[in-house]
């Protein structure tokens, strides 16, 4: 039985909130909960869809959080395919898309992200696409599959994760692919140089053309169809299909409208948030893509650092941190953050976080010639964050690593015999 005098409200039908709807159920709170959606399907995870949707070995139904009776069978009210259009703070209302007013007593922001948009001439051409929700995955599924028949040719933007995942789909499918980056090798604002160089070499030898140190400046076309793209460089290339892969934005406008406190762009952008997910309205919380949040890292050099992740774990447990927090339970929410990636026969996991200008040192444990390894970011011998490339069941010693702030010894943790979970130096 439902108790009408509490309403939940979620807005964003995503991971994070499909997940926080169902830990609000689990934690027993037996008030309306309410989650919007602007997507028509239900709430589903994205990682597949760069990877193991797009390339066909995965179905749809595969992707969705819960099985669509799920949400009826515990009493979850869902409006899919509402976008909301207006946070009312004083009223505690929501608007939607069809002028329908919605009331909340708390309300959770996982409203996520959006791919950033190329913005040059050819944009609205038939072959532009970007990748986000699952209607661009099917039809980028379909793109590749006839590319790869045809021998077509595909452009992507960016070498990013979701640029090199798809490279490597597309690859699979037979396509023929260029990759165009602004930076000096793929994923430099996320490993630095030292690591962008091994994805250069992974995809090349898989057949993938880069064209680094420039960007599409127009996107020639005939007829509505992509003949080829330019760069700022003076060169063409042929392509029958364009990827945007350049990065995504929170999506931020609901609360920026509502006068909730944000993070300027320079900084990562997000909705602010505490250490308990709550917004600058005591009432009001934000999980996930668009979340930025203070890590507490005790003795690390990121402890206090802010920061906004766009990947599945930080939906994951977003959603279910910021449900207890919206209960009064729970402990501050201090994941670090985590990743992972596949491109042909390569795996990884990622933990914590080190940009370029954030690390003195890059040290590696095991064979990156053979892509089987450790890597780990050391500011001051202590570490940042590390990969694991090809080699598993090692993430929860990275994480301790990254998670003491202690100094470690370079030598024994480039030493494969030397067991991680001995390395930290007592501070």
């Amino acid at each position: 039985m439902v108790d009408a005098d509490q309403t939940y409200l979620i807005v964003g039908g995503g991971l994070a909130g499909a997940k926080a709807a169902e830990t609000l159920r689990h934690e027993g709170f037996t008030g309306r909960v309410i989650l919007i959606g602007d997507e028509r399907d239900h709430p589903y995870e994205r990682p597949p869809l760069s990877k193991k949707f797009v390339t066909g070995d995965d179905a749809r139904d595969s992707v969705l959080v819960q099985e669509p009776g799920w949400y009826a069978a515990h009493d979850v009210e869902l409006h899919l395919g509402q976008p909301v259009v207006r946070l009312d703070r004083d009223a505690k209302t929501v608007t939607l898309g069809d002028n329908t007013r919605i009331g909340y007593d708390k309300l959770l922001l996982t409203t996520g992200s959006e791919p950033r948009r190329l913005d040059i001439p050819g944009t609205g051409l038939a072959g532009v696409h970007h990748l986000r929700r699952l209607s661009h995955a099917e039809r980028l599924r379909g793109v590749l599959a006839t590319l790869g028949r045809d021998n077509g040719h595909l452009v992507i933007a960016g070498a990013g994760w979701i640029g090199l995942e798809i490279a490597a789909a597309a690859r699979g499918y037979g396509a023929e692919v260029t990759v165009v980056e602004a930076e000096p090798t793929p994923l430099h604002s996320v490993l630095g140089p030292e690591l962008g160089q091994l994805f250069t070499d992974l995809h090349a030898e898989h057949g993938v053309r880069f064209h680094f140190g420039a960007r599409l400046t127009e996107i020639v076309g005939q007829d509505g169809l992509v003949l080829a793209v330019r760069t700022d460089d003076g060169e063409e290339h042929p392509a029958h299909d364009v990827l945007a892969a350049i990065g995504a934005a929170p999506r931020t406008a609901l609360a920026e409208a509502a006068g909730l406190a944000l993070v300027d762009r320079e900084h990562g952008g997000g909705i602010a948030v505490d250490g308990r997910l709550r917004t600058s309205d005591p009432d009001i919380y934000a999980a996930g893509d668009v979340a930025a949040v203070p890590l507490h890292l005790p003795g690390s050099p990121l402890d206090g650092h802010r920061l906004r992740v766009e990947h599945w774990a930080n939906a994951l447990n977003g959603g279910p941190a910021a449900a207890k927090s919206m209960l009064g339970r729970g402990a501050p929410y201090d994941r670090i953050p985590y990743f992972f990636s596949d491109q042909y026969d390569l795996g990884l996991e990622y933990v914590g976080w080190a940009p370029p200008g954030t690390y003195d040192q890059v040290v590696v444990r095991g064979d990156a010639g053979k892509r089987q390894f450790i890597a780990f970011w050391l500011k001051d011998d202590r570490v940042l964050a590390g990969m694991n490339v090809n080699v598993w069941d090692v993430t929860d010693h990275v994480k301790q690593l990254v998670r003491s702030g202690n100094p470690v010894d370079q030598h024994d943790l480039a030493d494969p015999s030397v067991p991680l979970e001995t390395l930290t130096v007592p501070g």
